[in-house]
């Protein structure tokens, strides 16, 4: 046994002693088997001051006590508290470096090796790789040009694509005074088609309909004819600021799955709309007229195409799976991968809110995709090539990695189910479950962090992580305290300040990796790089101002006119006018200079009528009033206190 093998055990003990006695702030007593005290220091130590002695760094005890510590004014028990938590964040030494043993490994590189096998040179490789990616493009292009192009319904010509939030009237004021800038009335058609999932389409801001608020569900008003047998889908009437599309779910013409086509017809002033639930969507009721309506054409021939996002999703998720069983190289799977799934995305699983045709929506996505695809090569450097390097196991990283990329790229279904649309305290306050749903994503995210974070410290790269998300948060921080402006976390967003947490490589951070990036694509297709930095009123959308409201009276009532009248609105913020919505139509504006601010309406029929007043900036309006109730026997039910929209 040569003298370095023998002082070996010395110095392992000797080692050991002095991480002890460094953690403890103090030394102990010394080993039996050792002459002299060997102080060694830990690998990568980072205490609070590393001064250093010509023999070997100085104890923690002694530095703590000489004149130059500074940290003395530190109670020893916290300083403590601070070696060990410094101390545990680094982590074993050596570092425990994770690595995925595949189950079955012969069978997992089988495909590869094959490939290796009939295509030895990379002349070869790249060949059949350009080849695979033309035959999915062929495939795609077909079947979407397909999808896009054919449809005819005998008599009404090639359906009109229109979005799933398509409507004929616009809420508010926007129709203009009697809804003239909404005309025609009726006496008119459309042959439209619908795309599929309409019924996932919520409205996202209080909407007013006599004195019901509607919001986060569809958005469909009426039904079956009242007191009339239904023969047909023709007997079924809605109220024109229904979304086209999900009335057309809600009576049977087009399917939720696979979208249809049908034809739209105008019916003019219809009375009393039915609520009923049918084939998933329940409608709304009105109790009196509105000025325009529509229902749909029955016993319709034609050779439509229903929306074809099922068929060309089995066509990506095979060619995807198969690039992952056959590609070692990282290089080539994920940029294949990203872009199969941004282009399917953007065009066919969740596509934008437009009624534009495929050449425009193209042209959208192509204007993304480039932005996305430089974001993407970053985070592939940093998150998605270390995780992968020398990873064989290609069956897990299909199931794990582009099974969670596909999760998060298809969560308008799949995550479609939690009942949170935006963050903020409004939003969650008013749909039901949010909350609740908030606090089990919270935990299930901080129960993730947790593993995470445990392989981190495994690996050593605890505190390069700890101070790269301490950035992260001091950036958050200062983005909410920014006066003027909203923090909102988009998809994109969340994905990115969550995929460096994801560069291990364990099995569970291949799923969370997956999804993030599916998360990502999702995003920045659907919506782009849409700013995480919102004014009020962006955020706000078509949503309530909460502005002033006009203080209104009604002077005299009667079964056949009522008259009202209100103070003059606040000039000094800017309100020149008043708005009146009857039955959620502008009847009557008034505006200062034109007399006694009061106005009387009339009717003959009697039937119940819905009022709201708003303040006007010209021919804009702030929030209205909640409705007041002309009853048909005349008597005024005042509104409740607070706005509508």
């Amino acid at each position: 046994m040569t003298a370095s093998e023998h002082d070996a055990p010395e110095r392992n003990t000797a080692r050991s002693e002095v991480s002890r006695w460094e953690r403890d702030g103090g030394p102990e007593a010394s080993t039996s088997g050792s002459s002299t005290l060997q102080i060694r220091s830990r690998a990568g130590s980072t205490d609070l001051d590393d001064t250093h002695h010509p023999d070997g760094p100085i104890p923690v005890w002694l530095r703590e006590s000489s004149k130059s510590f500074h940290w003395k004014w530190v109670p020893y028990p916290l300083r403590q508290f601070a070696r060990n938590v410094v101390w545990w964040t680094e982590g074993p030494d050596p570092p425990q470096m994770q690595k995925i043993t595949p189950f079955f490994p012969a069978v997992q590189e089988t495909p590869v090796r094959l490939i290796a096998r009939y295509f030895p040179r990379p002349m070869h490789k790249a060949a059949l790789l350009a080849f695979f990616i033309f035959c999915w493009l062929l495939t795609f292009s077909l079947v979407l040009h397909h999808s896009a192009s054919a449809g005819n319904i005998k008599g009404y010509g090639k359906p009109q694509p229109i979005w799933c939030g398509a409507s004929y009237w616009a809420s508010g004021n926007k129709c203009g005074l009697n809804g003239n800038r909404c005309r025609p009335f009726d006496n008119a058609n459309l042959a439209f088609r619908c795309p599929a999932n309409c019924k996932a389409v919520h409205v996202l801001s209080p909407h007013a309909v006599g004195t019901q608020e509607i919001n986060y569900q569809p958005f469909v008003i009426g039904g079956p004819a009242e007191n009339e047998p239904t023969q047909g889908i023709s007997d079924y009437i809605y109220r024109a600021d229904s979304f086209v599309c999900q009335a057309a779910i809600h009576a049977g013409v087009v399917s939720n799955q696979k979208g249809g086509c049908g034809v739209v017809k105008l019916a003019g002033t219809h009375s009393n709309f039915t609520s009923t639930r049918q084939n998933g969507i329940e409608s709304i009721a009105f109790d009196t007229f509105f000025p325009k309506s529509f229902s749909f054409v029955s016993g319709l021939s034609s050779d439509c195409i229903r929306d074809l996002r099922w068929p060309l999703l089995a066509v990506t998720v095979i060619f995807t799976t198969i690039l992952s069983l056959c590609t070692a190289s990282t290089a080539v799977f994920f940029p294949t991968v990203f872009t199969l799934l941004f282009f399917h995305v953007g065009l066919v699983s969740d596509p934008p809110s437009t009624d534009s045709d495929y050449a425009s929506r193209s042209s959208l996505i192509i204007g993304r995709f480039l932005p996305a695809a430089f974001v993407a090569a970053v985070f592939y450097r940093y998150t998605v090539k270390p995780q992968q390097r020398d990873l064989h196991a290609y069956f897990e990283r299909t199931i794990l990695w582009l099974g969670g990329a596909w999760v998060g790229s298809l969560n308008n279904y799949t995550f479609d189910f939690i009942p949170i649309q935006r963050l903020t305290p409004s939003d969650l306050a008013a749909q039901p479950g949010a909350r609740l749903a908030l606090v089990i994503v919270v935990v299930l995210l901080l129960s993730i962090a947790i593993g995470q974070i445990y392989y981190l410290r495994l690996e050593g790269r605890l505190p390069k992580y700890l101070g790269i998300y301490a950035i992260f948060i001091t950036f958050l921080i200062a983005c909410v305290i920014v006066p003027s402006l909203n923090l909102r976390i988009h998809h994109y967003f969340l994905a990115l300040l969550l995929l460096p947490g994801t560069r291990l490589q364990t099995r569970p951070s291949l799923l969370y990796q997956g999804i993030l990036v599916g998360l990502f694509i999702n995003g920045t297709a659907r919506w782009g790089f849409d700013s995480i930095l919102q004014t009020t009123a962006a955020l706000r959308g078509d949503g309530q101002l909460h502005s002033l409201l006009p203080n209104v009276t009604a002077v005299a009532s009667t079964a056949s006119n009522i008259t009202f009248s209100w103070t003059l609105p606040p000039f000094a913020k800017g309100f020149d006018g008043i708005s009146v919505l009857v039955n959620d139509v502008e009847r009557h504006r008034w505006y200062q200079g034109e007399g006694v601010p009061q106005h009387t309406f009339y009717r003959t029929d009697h039937e119940k009528e819905y009022f709201r007043f708003a303040y006007m900036r010209g021919s804009s309006t702030a929030d209205f009033t909640k409705a007041g109730v002309w009853e048909g026997t005349g008597q005024w039910r005042k509104m409740e206190k607070g706005p509508s929209r």
